[in-house]
């Protein structure tokens, strides 16, 4: 496969910059909500998102894989897993920011690769690199130091990483594209989403209407906050390595953690230090594990090329010796039996 030009390339980077700066700057986004509860933040999500993906899917009118999804009865089913999962993730992320907890989202993105690869093994019956048993084994000896720190385990830090790790499990077995894949999800959360929101409405506890046009707005605009890093990140995705995408995603939790410690205030207690070293300890481990993988393949890839191009000229060679050959033999003085040429 050729390498990709370098305007696409720079194109993909600002892309996956953009997706993971985006990602890790919303936490700014979410007390812009307040007094909106958590649940109705969550509820307003899932419907301005599939507004604008509907929108989205208009413009560029990709519908086709709609009519095959619905032919798919078990495709359909991990449809409905991946968005009660990422429900769980959507909400307990709401709340965490909002309840003055980003330090501790955070935490949960920084330790979400090492579930990953922790369900890979489990579920999935992948064999690891001792440096990825390495690490998996420091992250959870993060997590222990953590608990002892807090009196407790870092609940919302554990179910922002299992919920989003198996989310990623999921959508890998359901192979859609990421907006096709958020309309999916999205259409599977409205109906209920749209309920709640009427029922709020119905009881006076709805903020949407009662707090002003600028609320309202932000509000609807929640669909924008979800779907576009997803856009960029697609973009991002089919431009640049799947390694230089690994690398950036740990853009996204040392943003948050920065405004949770350097904008929120949030309190670092030597425990929490020393369980996030543990974990930054662990994910240093996996880069350069997945580093030294990567350019190893590339070397043996590359090795494999040459020999086939090697291979290849000295076949052409002895083609062209062959044919040589051949039209010597062609040159040759006719025999008295060969046809005269008029």
């Amino acid at each position: 496969m050729t390498d990709k030009p370098g305007g696409e390339k720079r194109t993909g980077l600002l892309n996956g910059f953009a997706a993971y700066g985006m990602w890790g700057l919303v936490p700014l986004f979410w007390p812009l909500l307040k007094p909106a509860g958590a649940a109705e933040i969550l509820a307003h999500r899932m419907v301005w998102s599939l507004a604008f993906v509907i929108v989205a899917l208009l413009a560029v009118r990709r519908w086709a894989w709609a009519g095959e999804l619905l032919r798919q009865p078990r495709r359909l089913a991990l449809i409905v897993v991946a968005a009660s999962v990422i429900t769980v993730n959507w909400g307990v992320y709401i709340w965490a920011v909002n309840s003055g907890h980003v330090v501790e989202a955070s935490l949960g993105y920084f330790i979400n690769p090492l579930v990953t690869i922790a369900m890979g093994v489990l579920i999935l019956k992948e064999r690891l690199r001792p440096v990825q048993w390495a690490a998996v084994a420091t992250g959870a000896a993060s997590v222990l130091v953590l608990a002892v720190g807090y009196g407790q385990p870092p609940w919302i830090s554990l179910c922002l990483a299992f919920s989003f790790a198996t989310y990623g499990l999921v959508k890998k077995k359901v192979d859609l594209g990421g907006v096709e894949s958020l309309a999916a999800e999205t259409a599977v959360q409205f109906l209920p989403a749209l309920g709640y929101l009427l029922w709020l409405g119905a009881h006076g506890e709805a903020t949407f209407a009662s707090e002003g046009a600028g609320h309202a707005a932000l509000l609807a605009s929640t669909g924008v906050v979800t779907a576009l890093p997803l856009v960029c990140f697609g973009a991002a995705a089919i431009r640049v390595p799947l390694s230089t995408l690994g690398l950036l995603q740990y853009l996204a939790p040392v943003f948050q953690f920065v405004l949770g410690v350097v904008y929120f205030h949030e309190s670092m207690p030597p425990a929490r230090w020393a369980g996030f070293a543990l974990v930054w300890l662990a994910l240093s481990m996996l880069t350069w594990d997945g580093l030294r993988t990567a350019r190893r393949s590339a070397r043996l890839r590359a090795e494999a090329a040459a020999r086939a191009e090697a291979h290849g000229a000295a076949g052409a060679a002895l083609a062209g010796t062959a044919g040589s050959a051949g039209a010597g033999a062609a040159d040759a003085p006719r025999s008295s039996t060969d046809p005269v040429e008029a």
